[in-house]
């Protein structure tokens, strides 16, 4: 028999829900109702079957479902003259058949992740989170025992401490540290975009050394302001970096417009996180109570372990922030993939070939390419020095190759320096051109090194120079507008380029 739906008599609420004492209409019952047109009346899309003479409406089914927690969905129905709403996924039907305890922890779970993680995220996301756990537990359970140490080593809670020079030395080392803060933030402001992986590591190893040093302040008493000082000028350093690469982080995990509820709720992690830290501090230091004379060799014990599982922590964690902002490195892995592959990779492939880089080191590459001006220290050849001479005043670059002799042997690159003026599109259609520039150089390889190293200049091989030069702008005029177009599908930010300072360096054109 199919479902025939109670209408409401309640004229105060527009929702009738089902009453107490009628069942609910089940979600997997087969009710029979017809398309209905855009503007027919709700009350013609109707299907009446007949019961004993009597024609009964099939509540129709609405096409679309209301989410109201993550765990609950609800479908709304159409019976007659007013709406019901019944749940389709995560409510009572759908747990019949799941025990009361897998039930709680799922309400639980899902009360959790409302809690710390927001709604429009990467899949990413999480891995990221589960890292940062392991990164704040450790490092706030440090600070904690830092700062015991430097209260111990200016005699904080024995009689013959003074707390005027206590006070007085606290005040320097913070004051020297504020100032070293700016000074670092002022010289690396492009840093913190175009090397965003790198700087953040590096800062936070930093910040683990000043822990073990602020540690050393016991064994060294007389050294207090010394250790302190540097100690704090390299968490200050740290915390600029932070406070500088903190929304970029959070930008790339964002799918939506929702960066300030990422904010936030990356403070309620980091206060849970550290609170969780500070718990295993007490318990700690509840540990080593008994043993006050071995208690600064216990910290030296446990910092080593302490450290190693903030800085891995940290390193994982960054291991899953896909940049979708385009630095000189990201672009160049992006064309030579299109070059080699025919395809325009996805952030998280470029991320994994980035990678963190913490020593900067990016690997031998043959001909690298650079982007910025002439460099008087390197020597052009003269067959590079043509392309440099057929400048116009239509181009917004141009390419040619360098190279300089030291000890090591003879150091080959491309240069790419672009034009006062030039727009992204511009940017990334003359790297596109350096690259396949490159791939033309390999090709031949070991007749362009000799060529560079007898700096030969004959006709031959400014001819051969001059046809690489013109396919390659070709090619790359002929792939620019279709690699852009994928690179925006994949997510990729193309309407700025993030380039460091060197790499920032524009010529003018001037017509003699």
């Amino acid at each position: 028999m199919p479902f025939s739906p109670r209408l409401s008599t309640n004229h105060h609420t527009p929702w009738n829900l089902t009453s107490s004492n009628e069942p609910a209409p089940p979600t997997n019952q087969n009710l029979s109702f017809r398309r209905v047109s855009p503007f027919s009346s709700l009350r013609t899309s109707l299907d009446c079957v007949s019961d004993g003479g009597v024609a009964k409406e099939v509540p129709v089914r609405l096409p679309f479902v209301v989410v109201r927690r993550p765990t609950e969905a609800s479908r709304f129905f159409w019976a007659g003259n007013c709406l019901q709403v019944v749940t389709v996924d995560g409510g009572a039907a759908a747990d019949a058949d799941v025990d009361f305890d897998d039930r709680v922890l799922r309400v639980c779970g899902s009360v959790v992740r409302e809690f710390f993680i927001p709604r429009g995220v990467t899949g990413n996301y999480m891995e990221y989170v589960k890292w940062k756990l392991l990164h704040r537990v450790f490092s706030s359970a440090l600070q904690v025992l830092a700062t015991q140490a430097m209260f111990t080593a200016m005699g904080v809670g024995f009689s013959s401490s003074l707390p005027s020079a206590a006070a007085l030395n606290w005040v320097l080392k913070d004051g020297i540290g504020r100032l070293s803060r700016c000074i670092y933030t002022a010289s690396l402001a492009s840093a913190f975009d175009t090397n965003l992986k790198r700087v953040r590591f590096t800062t936070s190893v930093l910040f683990v050394a000043s822990i073990g040093l602020e540690l050393l302040t016991p064994t060294f008493p007389r050294c207090f302001l010394l250790l302190a000082t540097i100690a704090n000028i390299s968490k200050q350093i740290s915390l600029a970096c932070y406070l500088a690469t903190r929304s970029a982080v959070h930008q790339s995990f964002a799918i939506g417009d929702n960066l300030g509820e990422i904010s936030a709720k990356a403070q309620i992690q980091t206060v849970c996180f550290d609170i969780l830290g500070l718990m295993l501090a007490a318990l700690v230091n509840m540990c080593i109570e008994n043993h006050r004379r071995q208690q600064a060799g216990l910290h030296y014990l446990i910092y080593p372990f302490f450290a190693a599982m903030d800085l891995f922590g940290i390193y994982q964690g960054l291991k899953h922030v896909h940049l979708q902002t385009l630095t000189k490195d990201r672009l160049e892995i992006i064309l030579s993939t299109w070059i080699e592959r025919g395809y325009v990779p996805s952030p998280s492939e470029v991320s994994d070939k980035e990678g963190v880089n913490f020593l900067g080191f990016k690997g031998k590459c043959s001909w690298p390419i650079r982007i910025g001006c002439l460099n008087p220290k390197d020597q052009l050849p003269k067959w590079s020095m043509k392309t440099i001479q057929c400048i116009t005043n239509e181009d917004y670059y141009f390419v040619c190759v360098e190279f300089f002799k030291g000890l090591k042997g003879t150091r080959k690159s491309i240069l790419l320096s672009i034009r006062e003026g030039a727009e992204a599109a511009h940017i990334i259609m003359g790297l596109l051109q350096a690259c396949y520039i490159r791939r033309a150089l390999l090709m031949n390889s070991s007749r362009w090194e000799i060529i560079v190293e007898e700096n030969n200049a004959s006709d031959s091989t400014m001819e051969d120079w001059s046809i690489i030069v013109e396919n390659a702008k070709r090619s790359a005029e002929r792939d620019v507008s279709n690699l852009i177009d994928q690179m925006v599908e994949m997510g990729w930010m193309v309407k700025n380029i993030l380039l460091s300072t060197q790499e920032q360096i524009r010529y003018s054109f001037v017509c003699d």
